[in-house]
């Protein structure tokens, strides 16, 4: 049996996440740079044009804030909940019970697709419990949601 003052054992998110990330904020950012610079280079004049920097002064500054926010994600399975935590200035911790849950679903966007990635998305009786882990590998996903799933429907015949 599990004691349950243990420290959890915390599992992060995988890069990819990051990555996906980290591209849709250059190619945003960067297509928005662009499109300052020419506007205002043809339309203001050249001097104009520098305002370009601030699209790409965001970006650089967007990247690192990313990465912070990428390394505050994890979550951790216990024998009762499942806890999820997360945020750099801001920190929030969910705690899922398993007996609570009552729909764990697998879902993937396109571009989620594209980058190999999945989330998995927890609803509970309680709407301010609900909870999503975004940007796992697809088996660890399905991995996850069954275990949870499984968890839970012992959980909630016990009651």
């Amino acid at each position: 049996m599990k004691n349950a003052d243990a420290e959890p054992v915390w599992t992060g998110l995988p890069p990819g996440l990051l990555r996906m990330r980290r591209l849709l904020l250059v190619v945003w950012l960067g297509l928005l740079t662009i499109a300052v610079g020419l506007l205002l280079g043809l339309l203001a004049g050249p001097v104009w044009a520098a305002f370009a920097l601030l699209p790409l002064a965001l970006t650089v500054w967007g990247w690192r804030m990313l990465g912070r926010n990428w390394r505050s994600w994890r979550y951790a399975e216990r024998a009762d909940d499942l806890l999820i935590s997360r945020g750099v200035l801001w920190r929030e911790e969910t705690v899922v019970p398993y007996g609570r849950m009552q729909l764990v679903e697998v879902t993937s966007g396109p571009v989620e697709r594209h980058f190999g990635l999945a989330s998995v998305q927890l609803h509970t009786a309680a709407a301010a419990t609900d909870a999503c882990i975004p940007g796992l590998d697809p088996a660890e996903a399905e991995r996850l949601r069954d275990r949870l799933t499984e968890l839970g429907e012992a959980r909630s015949a016990g009651l």
